[in-house]
This record gives C-alpha cells, sequence and structure tokens, in this order.
C-alpha cells in the first residue's frame, strides 16, 4: 500500500490530526467540557421528561427502583439503581468537584485574594438570600426543610449559557461566574454534610476519618500514582454510606488529598526531555517500514513517563474525568432523576404550592439579589472590583444565570425529605421552571440589553 507522505518525510497524511495541534489552556478545556456537559444534561432532562409522561412511565420508574446488591462477607450495601446512581456514580461527580475546588483555591481564580474577593462574596450572598426567601415562604410548614434546595448553581447550564454569547461577553465575567461556581459549588457540599445526613453512627464515621487519614499520608509520602487514592477512597465511601452522612462527600475528601505537585519541575522536565530527544536522534535509521529501533522505543516510553511526571496528578485527573463525568455520570443523574409526571389540570395548583414558590423564588430573585446586590454592595465599598471589561449591567444578567440550580439543587431535594412526597414533586418542578427562566432571561439580558464597557 503506497502511504501519501507530506512535504516533511516523517509526517503522515493524517488530516484528522489537526484537531490535536491546538493548544488549549486547562480553563479553555474546561469551559469547553461544561459546555458539552451542559447539551447532553439538557438532552437527558427531556429525555427523562418525556419517558415520565409517556406509555413508559412505569417501566421507566421499575428500571430505577430496581434492587442491585454488593456483597463482601456479611458486609452487603443493597440499593436500587437509583440510590448507585445518586449515592455511587455522583461520589465521583463530587471527587470532581473537589479537584475544581483545590485547583482554584491552588492556581486558579481563588489563588489571588484580590480576585476572589468578589466571586466568594457574590457566591455567599447567592447562597444566603435564596435560603431566606425559600425559608420565608415555607416556615411552618412540612417544607421548610428543602431551604437548600436554592442555593446551588449549575456550573454546566450557567457556562453553556455564557459560552453561547461569544464575545458580548468579557473574558473575566466568564472566570468571575466559574469562580462563583467553585464557591458555591463549596457551600453545597458543606450544606450536605452539615444539614441533611441521617443519624451519626460513629463507628463507621470513624473509620471514614481513618481511611481519610491514610490518603492524606499517601499525599505526605509523595504517592503520585491514583489507584492507591481510589481503592483507598472507596473503602471511605463505603464507610460514609453506613456512617449517616451522605457517601458523596468522601469524593470531596478523596479529592482533597491528592497531589497538586508534580514529580519532575518545569526546569528539570526540560532537561529531561532535551536529552532524550538527543539520544532519540542518535539513534535515527533509514527503516523503510519506518519500525523503531529498542533503544527509540525505550526512549519514547521515557519521554511519556516524562510527560506525566511533569503534570500534577491533581491536574491530569480533573482532565481525564471531566468529560466521562459530563457525558455519563450527569446524564444519568438526570435521567434517574428530572423525570416528573406532570398533570396540566394540576400545574396551576402545584405552581402555588409553598416547596414550588420557596424555590422559584429563591432560585430567580434570591440569587439575584445575593449575587449582584451583594457584589453592588462591595464593589461601591471599595472591598472589590468588577471583572475587567465588564459592566454592573452584564454582572446583573450573570447574577440571573446563577440561579439555573439543576444539578445540585435536584440533589439536594433528594435528601430534603425522608420518604418522596409531593413536596419532591414539588420541588423539582420549581427547580425546572426557576432554571429554564432564569436562564433565558439572563442569556436574553446578555445578549440584548446588557452594556457593555466599551459602550459606556
Amino acid at each position: 500500500m503506497k502511504v501519501k507522505l507530506l512535504k516533511k518525510e516523517y509526517e503522515f497524511f493524517a488530516p484528522w490530526e489537526k484537531t490535536f495541534n491546538k493548544v488549549a489552556t486547562p480553563f479553555e478545556e474546561f469551559l469547553h467540557n461544561q459546555t458539552t456537559t451542559g447539551l447532553v444534561l439538557m438532552i437527558m432532562t427531556v429525555i427523562a421528561l418525556i419517558l415520565a409522561n409517556s406509555p413508559l412511565a412505569e417501566a421507566y420508574s421499575h428500571l430505577f427502583h430496581t434492587h442491585f446488591t454488593v456483597a463482601l462477607g456479611e458486609f452487603a450495601i443493597d440499593h436500587t439503581l437509583h440510590h448507585w446512581i445518586n449515592d455511587g456514580l455522583m461520589a465521583i461527580f463530587f471527587f470532581l468537584v473537589g479537584l475544581e475546588i483545590k485547583r482554584e483555591v491552588m492556581v486558579g481564580e481563588l489563588s489571588d485574594p484580590k480576585n476572589a474577593v468578589l466571586p466568594i462574596v457574590a457566591a455567599l450572598g447567592g447562597m444566603v438570600f435564596p435560603a431566606l426567601i425559600f425559608y420565608y415562604i415555607t416556615q411552618g410548614t412540612p417544607a421548610e426543610n428543602g431551604w437548600g434546595i436554592p442555593m446551588a448553581t449549575d456550573i454546566a447550564f450557567a457556562i453553556s449559557a455564557l459560552v453561547l454569547l461569544g464575545k458580548r461577553v468579557p473574558a473575566a465575567l466568564v472566570t468571575f461566574l466559574v469562580g462563583l461556581a467553585i464557591v458555591d459549588d463549596l457551600g453545597a457540599v458543606t450544606v450536605i454534610a452539615l444539614f441533611y445526613t441521617e443519624q451519626i453512627n460513629m463507628p463507621y464515621l470513624l473509620a471514614a476519618f481513618v481511611f481519610f487519614a491514610v490518603l492524606i499520608s499517601f499525599n505526605r509520602f509523595g504517592i503520585h500514582k491514583p489507584l492507591p487514592y481510589f481503592i483507598v477512597g472507596g473503602f471511605m465511601w463505603a464507610s460514609m454510606l453506613e456512617s449517616g452522612v451522605h457517601a458523596t462527600i468522601a469524593g470531596i475528601l478523596t479529592a482533597l488529598a491528592i497531589p497538586a505537585k508534580p514529580k519532575f519541575n518545569p526546569s528539570f522536565f526540560h532537561e529531561h526531555m532535551n536529552t532524550l530527544v538527543n539520544a532519540y536522534q542518535k539513534e535515527e535509521r533509514n527503516d523503510p517500514n519506518h519500525q523503531l529501533s529498542d533503544n527509540q522505543k525505550s526512549l519514547v516510553r521515557q519521554m511519556e513517563k516524562g510527560v506525566h511526571r511533569v503534570q500534577t496528578p491533581l491536574n491530569r485527573l480533573e482532565h481525564d474525568l471531566h468529560l466521562p463525568v459530563g457525558l455519563i455520570i450527569i446524564p444519568l443523574f438526570a435521567l434517574a432523576n428530572a423525570g416528573i409526571a406532570l398533570n396540566f389540570s394540576e400545574m396551576g395548583g402545584l405552581l402555588t404550592e409553598p416547596v414550588t414558590l420557596g424555590v422559584m423564588f429563591g432560585l430567580v430573585f434570591g440569587k439575584v439579589i445575593g449575587i449582584a446586590g451583594v457584589s453592588w454592595v462591595v464593589i461601591k465599598l471599595g472591598l472589590a472590583r468588577l471583572p475587567t471589561g465588564s459592566t454592573m449591567s452584564q454582572l446583573f444578567g450573570v447574577s440571573f444565570l446563577g440561579g439555573i440550580g439543576f444539578t445540585m439543587s435536584i440533589f439536594i431535594a433528594e435528601l430534603a425529605w425522608d420518604t418522596p412526597n409531593d413536596m419532591l414533586l414539588g420541588a423539582k418542578t420549581g427547580i425546572l421552571v426557576a432554571s429554564l427562566v432564569a436562564g433565558l432571561f439572563g442569556f436574553l439580558w446578555l445578549r440584548f440589553i446588557a452594556k457593555s464597557a466599551t459602550s459606556n
């Protein structure tokens, strides 16, 4: 077979590889992955709604209530598929969230105090005011325990809306939203750990902390391979599951133990790779089949190891997990949890229920008051500054996008009450309606109304 070559004799004709020549920063990759996740999540939500309101509704419900048991000797974990997704697969989602939080605090937007002030206070305002509004509307009713539901922002949907706006939104404002969403996720995790736990089983909780101590020791002793962390993290997850503290917290704790320093520092990596490349060039030969010599194969493997060792385990795992989590785990979560049976004849009454109103007003108005209002106050006080190239009008639009609370809000709603009931149905309905209203209004505001800094 004749092989077509490019001008450079050593480069084969492979037009599909052009994509790999484009160098994207980790932040650009993060935005791309979140946009992809948002699109897939939207499609899966629509599918869940269709299934829940079709002749397949009973089969759809039965599927996620099928029991699966994992046993080791006398120890057994028996849960429905729905629980395995929410307690098991979502622990991997929370592991990714933990990696993102750690990266942001160490080298990202939250690492610089001057840049961190605004997203931190905006996120805190965006958590407190929605919770207060929800509690005010539902106080004195059984629904009041769901006050944590409207606190969360869905980073995938919110960033997807901003990316669709392109250059109409300054890059610094996108970075602000990412920082805000990361702090928001940390707040949601804290709320879940402190307020949405079952009765504590101390022996299992102590066992979980012992496993966490083992993970920290791995970090301190310089273990960089992910497998030991995953194995011990799995045991910590099982202990958390039996302790009463929500098992997904194990994902966050495991992420915090992942090393954030590489084995090779950049200067040594540069010298090491130059040495290997020079040795490789000395071994060059004109093999008609383009086969490498044994020494060249060894050198290439050493180069590959060097590339891995100059990257931190934290960065590698975050990069590797984004698409599996975004394309498999979160869509499965949406398929299992977003299927709401809509009875349009009862929709008017459902939308006036305290829990539904609390969620809708909390996500739409609470987020705007908390994010835009608190941001305006701290900027006027001189404690923070607007993101570079942005205006308060644009920040107001972004605060509406903060009202898209889909994934984490549904997750908290599943924990808020002991048994599935009308409150859960009302909460999920409120989440869907509020997320749709907040997302559309925020997008349209930024697209047609918000004034840019250049137009002032």
